[in-house]
């Protein structure tokens, strides 16, 4: 019967197209809120990101994600304790054979006794009844104390196998299934420690026992040779020992090392992971299972070992909750597998915190995730690939950074996200259609003059020259008939932006949205007004002047609550003291009231605003408003005194004071700036 499993959509079920243009709006969202190139990119390869039609990239997140749930799969799966099971099962399976035979030696000798007792009536001696008889009785004492023995079978399976060890069995097929199970048990015992050399030995015999423990001997030989500081000869050992190795030998001391300690940590966390009655019987057993030479090298292997390489790393509890039985070779090929995902679970913790996915094994996500996991791996390592060769970012140093064009795409999206949310909230569309350099037309017409842009007016134009002189078709036109658009001139201004980048605006929601709207303000300039000039300063407790091509990288200023407004109004006001042009702004964006001013060189820090600060501020206002600099205020937040506040700046610079939120900013003065762009001439 198939089976089907659905799961709820997520995105991830269709494949995912590594598109430069949606990766590189991605990063731009990214980059808005922290500024952090870096970061933004590797944010992107940790939590993956879904594209424009609801497919998503899982990022590493979810890798770490899928990958604990199949671990724990496992876990639910399997019963641990049930490794005991099946030497238990094989003993009681031995036990029964043995009790079995030895009614089946008992009633054969009876009846060869019965046979001989009624041939020897005839016979005068009775010599062959006799002998059958003290057989028999023979026979019965040897099972009366066999049976007895296996009555008072020790109730652990390790003291089962001690007694049954030097047991005399009675039947054939049990002693031959206890000597497999010895067998077994011998090799359970090497693999603890050498699971891969134990795979190239057919037999546990006396001889593959001591050919064993002399290469354990010689691998003994070379780690201590390397703990005096020796280089030990590789290639010499592996000529002797090489064919214990298999298809696979390793290549090189280390290698081999590295295979044992994993290995030994399998079997060690197989014992961890049983009860502790389970564990101590099982531990015993294997340990019994091997001679006395054969274990102290193992010990001294052990120990080696853990000197020069300790495996705490590699040790851990399992909590299996599973009804599945496990045979102990299989348990510890679980083992390996749950050694492996603890593995691959460090490496993608780590690469969280390096911010490198070059230590991940693809081959290993294959083997453990399957190929789905393996390909999103891939994909999100080729995220800063696809965005280079798309040329958005290039190579700078160990990082990255943003090209020309990549910081022009940025200001697209920002300037279309503000717009589309324009859109959203019905507040006019503003459709920016260039025509020429530094006009838009309008619907009124006037007559030709020279020097004008020669927009015709094509109906009006004929219907002048009809009206000039009564015409049939063709029309003849001179000068005096044309009809042209009217033109709005953009007249050149100089704007700084102020944008407040204390602490207060990250923690209040609101920096995103102040830097969006000056990436996009800064967007909208570049595109539609080229001829104007915008300068960009960030203000705290200091302000300071911002480049323009440093907007995506710009942060908040984490660990400075104040607002500095005076100095940053004095350093606009020189900056536009500086520009030719009869339109002059400053666009003050913030969400508090002045806490900090500079006076004679000093700095002034007070919450609330001090006395001095707001008239200092208000000195630059003045200052401002004598150059004819307009300050038009988008205020964040509210408050008495803020209000206050705002309400004296804009009676002294008769700017416009706006009451906003982080939703709505970027929409205020974006719209604000092109409202107060165009002058009539005509």
């Amino acid at each position: 019967m198939s089976i089907y499993r659905y799961s709820e959509w997520d995105g991830t079920q269709n494949l995912f197209d590594l598109d430069k243009d949606e990766l590189m709006d991605e990063l731009a969202r990214n980059l808005m809120y922290d500024g952090n190139m870096s970061y933004s990119l590797w944010k992107m390869q940790r939590q993956g990101m879904r594209d424009s039609q609801g497919r998503r990239l899982p990022g590493l997140q979810d890798l770490l994600q899928r990958l604990r749930q199949r671990r724990q799969g496992q876990l639910d799966k399997y019963n641990i304790s049930s490794v005991m099971d099946e030497i238990k099962k094989k003993l009681e399976d031995i036990v029964k054979t043995e009790r079995e035979g030895i009614q089946k030696r008992l009633d054969e000798a009876r009846q060869k006794a019965e046979e001989a007792r009624q041939k020897a009536e005839g016979d005068a001696e009775g010599l062959g009844s006799e002998v059958q008889d003290r057989l028999l009785k023979k026979i019965e004492d040897i099972a009366a104390q066999n049976l007895e023995t296996l009555g008072n079978l020790p109730r652990d399976v390790g003291g089962q196998v001690k007694e049954l060890t030097n047991y005399d069995f009675m039947d054939a097929d049990a002693q031959q299934k206890f000597q497999e199970l010895m067998e077994m048990l011998k090799q359970q015992a090497m693999q603890s420690y050498a699971r891969d050399l134990t795979e190239q030995i057919k037999d546990m015999s006396p001889e593959s026992l001591a050919a064993m423990r002399h290469l354990i001997e010689a691998i003994n030989q070379m780690l201590e040779q390397r703990m005096r500081g020796e280089e030990p000869d590789f290639e010499k050992f592996m000529e002797q020992f090489g064919d214990f190795f298999g298809p696979e030998p390793p290549q090189s001391l280390d290698e081999l090392i590295e295979r044992l300690q994993q290995q030994m940590a399998q079997a060690q966390s197989l014992l961890d992971s049983l009860s502790q009655k389970d564990r101590e019987s099982l531990d015993n057993l294997l340990r019994s299972m091997l001679d006395e030479a054969t274990q102290y090298e193992l010990a001294k292997l052990s120990a080696n070992l853990e000197t020069l390489f300790p495996s705490d790393h590699l040790r851990r509890r399992y909590n299996f909750a599973g009804e599945e039985s496990i045979s102990y070779n299989e348990a510890l090929k679980l083992m390996e597998m749950l050694q492996q995902m603890d593995g691959l679970e460090s490496r993608l913790r780590e690469s969280q915190f390096s911010r490198s996915l070059d230590d991940i094994d693809e081959n290993q996500v294959r083997e453990i995730l399957g190929e789905d996991a393996a390909e999103d791996l891939e994909r999100l390592r080729n995220i800063t690939r696809v965005l280079e060769e798309a040329g958005y970012i290039q190579r700078k140093g160990r990082g990255y950074e943003l090209t020309p064009r990549g910081m022009r795409k940025i200001g697209q999206k920002a300037l279309k996200d503000v717009f589309s949310q324009l859109r959203k909230d019905h507040l006019g569309l503003h459709r920016l259609n260039r025509t020429g350099t530094g006009t838009e037309l309008i619907e009124e017409t006037k007559p030709y003059e020279f020097g004008d842009s020669f927009h015709l007016h094509l109906q009006k134009t004929i219907m002048n020259a009809m009206y000039r002189e009564r015409q049939t078709p063709p029309v003849k036109l001179i000068t005096d008939d044309f009809e042209i658009f009217q033109s709005e001139e953009m007249t050149r201004s100089a704007t700084v932006l102020m944008l407040d980048l204390s602490l207060s605006m990250p923690m209040r929601g609101n920096f995103q949205a102040a830097k969006q709207m000056a990436i996009a303000l800064d967007g909208l300039i570049r595109s539609q007004y080229p001829r104007d000039t915008l300068h960009i300063i960030g203000f705290s407790s200091y302000a300071r002047l911002l480049k323009k091509d440093d907007l995506p990288y710009m942060g908040w200023d984490e660990f400075d609550p104040y607002t500095n407004i005076q100095q940053g109004l004095q350093m606009a006001r020189k900056l536009l003291s500086k520009e030719r042009c009869n339109n002059k702004q400053i666009l003050l964006v913030s969400d508090g009231e002045p806490t900090a001013h500079i006076e004679n060189g000093q700095i002034y820090f007070q919450y609330p605003p001090s006395l001095r600060t707001v008239q200092l501020t208000l000195r630059e206002v003045k200052y401002c408003t004598k150059q004819d600099i307009v300050i038009n205020t988008f205020m964040l937040g509210e408050g008495q005194f803020l209000n206050a506040f705002i309400t004296q700046m804009a009676r002294v610079n008769k700017g416009r004071v706006f009451f906003t939120s982080a939703e709505t900013l970027g929409e205020y003065i974006l719209v604000d700036y092109m409202a107060n762009k165009s002058s009539r001439l005509h």
